[in-house]
């Protein structure tokens, strides 16, 4: 059963009981009223009958009949019975309506018992025991209460009436709240039926209303976001990782291939030392690929505080775990005077990788063992240069020195497979940032622009 037929059914068979409910205890308590004011009436009638009776002693039984014949059964179809001191017969009505327990009630009235009150089907039979004037009387009196059972009658059409019209307007009221409640779920079950899941911005309308179904809506345009950045995540990193290490595979595939031909020991030791470079690059290559594919699949903010000085000192850390004799000679800038000025917003793990890759190939590229890191302000951010002595790059070369694959003259003898630079150039695009080379008192400067705005990255 649908939301929407469960909000009608439920919420109209609740009230329509109630009202059933209410309408028949407001038939019960009326009934039980007109029982008893009825029973008081034939009561007062015993009383005030016996009354004139007993003042009235000459007045002939004949007109007495006639009296009552006129001024009480017009209104009821009864029966009256009045006893006296010695329970005998002294009065009887004209009505010939039998009291079948006349009797029985005769002998149960007394001082101690002046009431009783019972029914015949729908007859109201009152028995009462009476003192006048120090001389005690009983009556007995049986009767339909014609006008009271009409009364009845007529209330329990209009309560049935009156049932009916509620029952209606129940309906159409629960089945319009319904459409009006269930009304953005339907539309969202219609919108998901017909949803794209391949589609780019594949999402489903949010209502004005702040309500259960706005927030259940924006939940689900967020699963959708985040469904699509894992597949284009997937995408992305399929894309990047078959794309930038078809070649070094082939190349790590080339070593084997050669290790397995070789049969100096000597040289075969070269060889998988050169290997195990190879293989460690290439890990490195992988992690940052798919940094970034994780990065471009979506759109992040750059919330994230790096202090680069930090970084900077790490990696130095790191390496020095590497070759221990190497030394960076760091240096900071005097414009920058506080923990503000050495801080940007950024990805932590791209920008340690791009801070890793340029050390590296000051390590790589240096040959006194050597190297120079600076770090300057600018008016839009941080530089970042890294220098060295090693050769530089000719200028016919450089610009291709950011492309895919690409070894410049001075990187013979060098291990790498000519992707450091490319990776290094997209986690900076990311960034909002640029990489730069370029030569200075004939030594090699790799220089790093980053912006300490925070910026949205969107999918490149």
């Amino acid at each position: 059963m649908k939301i929407r037929q469960q909000i009608v059914a439920y919420s109209s068979l609740t009230t329509i009981a109630l009202v059933a409910i209410v309408f028949f205890l407001i038939y019960q308590i009326f009934g039980e009223y007109r029982r008893e004011e009825y029973q008081d009436r034939l009561r007062d009638k015993i009383i005030i009958t016996l009354k004139f009776l007993a003042e009235v002693e000459q007045l002939d039984h004949d007109m007495l009949q006639r009296i009552d014949k006129f001024s009480i059964n017009n209104l009821y179809t009864e029966n009256l019975l009045l006893f006296d001191a010695k329970k005998r017969l002294i009065y009887s009505g004209i009505d010939d309506t039998k009291i079948r327990f006349a009797q029985t009630m005769l002998r149960e009235l007394s001082k101690k018992k002046k009431l009783i009150e019972t029914r015949e089907k729908e007859y109201d039979v009152v028995g009462a025991y009476v003192e006048y004037n120090g001389r005690p009387f009983y009556g007995i009196t049986k009767a339909y209460d014609t006008f009271g059972f009409a009364k009845l009658q007529f209330l329990k059409y209009v309560l049935l009436v009156s049932f009916l019209v509620i029952s209606v307007v129940i309906l159409f009221v629960s089945n319009f709240l319904s459409r009006r409640i269930a009304g953005p779920l339907d539309k969202m079950s219609a919108e998901l039926g017909t949803i794209d899941f391949t589609a780019q911005n594949a999402r489903i309308s949010v209502p004005g209303t702040r309500d259960e179904i706005y927030f259940l809506t924006n939940r689900f345009n967020e699963l959708m976001e985040n469904l699509q950045n894992a597949f284009a995540f997937q995408k992305h990193a399929v894309n990047h990782i078959s794309h930038e290490l078809k070649t070094p595979v082939s190349i790590l595939v080339s070593n084997f291939d050669r290790i397995e031909r070789e049969n100096d020991p000597e040289k075969l030791k070269v060889l998988i030392n050169n290997q195990k470079e190879d293989t460690k690059s290439l890990g490195d290559i992988i992690n940052a690929l798919l940094e970034i594919s994780k990065t471009e699949t979506g759109k992040f903010v750059l919330s994230q505080q790096v202090r680069m000085d930090e970084l900077v000192f790490d990696v130095i850390q790191e390496l020095g775990n590497i070759s221990e004799n190497f030394v960076f000679d760091v240096e900071i800038g005097e414009g920058i005077t506080n923990e503000q000025g050495l801080t940007v917003p950024g990805n932590k793990r791209l920008l340690k990788s791009v801070i890793t890759n340029l050390a590296v190939n000051s390590m790589n590229y240096s040959p006194d063992g050597t190297a120079a890191i600076r770090i300057s302000s600018t008016v839009s951010g941080l530089q970042i240069s890294f220098q060295n002595h090693g050769d530089t790059i000719t200028e016919q070369e450089r610009p291709f020195l950011f492309r895919h694959f690409f070894r410049g003259s001075n990187s013979k003898g060098k291990r790498g497979f000519g992707l450091g630079l490319v990776l290094i150039q997209k986690i900076m695009a990311l960034h909002h940032s640029t990489v730069s080379y370029e030569v200075s008192d004939g030594m090699n400067v790799f220089t790093i622009s980053l912006s300490n705005n925070s910026q949205t990255i969107v999918k490149q």
